[in-house]
């Protein structure tokens, strides 16, 4: 990550400084304390592209054995918003965080909204699944190629994920 990414304010959207945010959770230094942190933190990891970070802090029971953002590398992330979080707080065990990642790339702009679940075990939230949403928000602003690569950023081509049936 660059030294401008790190010294800069958090992609995140808290108007803190990344290094105050989202910083010590992708450095493993801190264990996000709400569902909402975790999100807001691998949305982060996504906009600067820390692999590393994201399958560590997904649940083993849905992780992918690798993930390629190669072909994200072009995107601009302008913000996450949190709609609605339920439960996720300390001494819960599940939570759920609802939100819109807002991204451009491809030359479109692109808007993921999706209702996350997450677990805390040990002490330690992860990110299990989410189902992307497409009714208040368009998952997407423009057209997409079925074999492009789908804008939620699970690596997949869109006819394999988020691609209405």
């Amino acid at each position: 990550m660059s030294e401008k990414k790190k010294n800069g304010l958090c992609p995140c959207g808290t108007e803190l400084q990344f290094a105050e945010c989202c910083g010590p959770f992708l450095d493993g230094s801190q264990m996000a304390p709400t569902a909402e942190a975790l999100m807001r933190s691998r949305y982060t990891a996504f906009a600067v592209q820390d692999i590393p970070y994201l399958l560590r802090s997904w649940h083993r029971s849905t992780r992918p054995a690798d993930l390629d953002l190669n072909d994200q590398a072009g995107f601009a992330w302008h913000g996450i918003e949190v709609l609605e979080t339920a439960d996720g707080e300390a001494g819960n065990e599940a939570g759920v965080v609802e939100f819109i990642a807002n991204f451009s790339g491809h030359g479109q702009d692109h808007h993921l909204h999706e209702r996350a679940k997450f677990i805390c075990e040990e002490g330690q939230w992860l990110y299990v699944d989410g189902k992307v949403n497409p009714g208040r928000v368009p998952a997407v602003s423009a057209k997409i190629g079925r074999n492009e690569p789908c804008p939620c950023g699970s690596g997949k081509k869109y006819k394999k994920c988020c691609q209405p049936k």
